[in-house]
This record gives C-alpha cells, structure tokens and sequence, in this order.
C-alpha cells in the first residue's frame, strides 16, 4: 500500500504525454486504482477492522513520505498534493473499505469490489484533484476526469487479479488449516 501511495503521488505530477491526453490525464492514474485492490483483498480475507488499519498506516506514511518525492517540495503545489492525497486517501479507501465490507456477502463475487471501488474512486478524484490543483491554473477538471475514466477502467480490469488473488489465498489459508 505504501509504495502505491508513493508511487501515485510522484507520478501525478507527470501528464501523459500519448495521443494528446496531457491535459486529461498524469501517470498517476494508472497506479492509484491498486490501493482500492489491496484494500478490497485486505477486508475480504481479513475483515473491515484490519482493512482500516492498513489504510491508516498508508495514510501516515504516504504523507510523511511523499512529501519527499514532490518535484518541487517547497512550493505551494507540491504541499496541495501531499495535502490533498492524504485528505482522499483517507476519505475514499475508508469508503471503499465499508461498501465493500456492507456488500461482502453479495451473491455475485464481483459487486464488492466494483462498487466499492466506483464510489470510492469518484470520491477520491473529486478531492485530491480540487484541493491539489484548483485556483492553480493546472487543467484540473479535465484531469480529474481523465483520471477517473482510468480509474473504472482499471477497477473492471482488477477484478480479475481480485478473483485470482482472493482464490489463491483463501486455498492457502484451507490448505494450512488442514
């Protein structure tokens, strides 16, 4: 979860520079969507209550830490964004951490994940773009939409991993019961 946090926060900084999105969209989109998967395994095997503690702890150190990674750490920017990213992180991966655990007995396997991961990503995008970019003149509502087209794409791509991970774990888990 940490180096997720890391990475996300340093890579928002760098537009996506390929078939002129750099005004939609920063590298950061494609890496962030992976905290929503670690959460959504973490409450699956584990339950809400451990969930929240890894999300408290990505909380602390990706802030502490990304301050470190902004490219420019003294100016206003790069403070809004550690700011900014701590502030949705917490918010959204709590949220995406008690839908998830509401619809954990789902009779569909994929709803949890999904779901959590569409309101918690809306959540997330709406608040780490307009309190890291808004007054700066940085594209931050076409970002934040890009951002967020990439983060449903990717939250239907992870459920594949999800499903795999998630069976994968729960056979070791019977196997060293047994």
């Amino acid at each position: 979860m940490m180096l997720i946090v890391l990475a996300s926060n340093y890579l928002v900084q760098f537009p996506f520079q390929y078939f002129q999105l750099s005004h939609i969209l920063t590298w950061g989109a494609f890496t962030y969507p992976i905290a929503f998967l670690v959460t959504d395994i973490a409450n699956r095997l584990y339950g809400f209550s451990f969930t929240r503690k890894i999300i408290f702890i990505g909380f602390i150190w990706g802030v502490g830490v990304s301050y470190f990674f902004t490219l420019s750490p003294i100016d206003l920017i790069g403070i809004r964004i550690v700011v900014g990213s701590g502030i949705a992180f917490l918010i959204a991966q709590t949220m995406d951490a008690k839908i998830f655990d509401k619809l954990r007995n789902s009779k569909k396997w994929f709803v949890p994940p999904f779901i959590s991961s569409l309101f918690s990503s809306a959540a997330d995008t709406i608040l780490f773009f307009s309190i890291a970019f808004y007054g700066t003149g940085v594209p931050w509502v076409t970002l934040g939409l890009g951002d967020f087209s990439v983060k449903l794409l990717l939250a239907i791509t992870m459920l594949i991993p999800f499903r795999l991970i998630i069976a994968s774990l729960v056979s070791v888990k019977r196997s060293s019961i047994s």
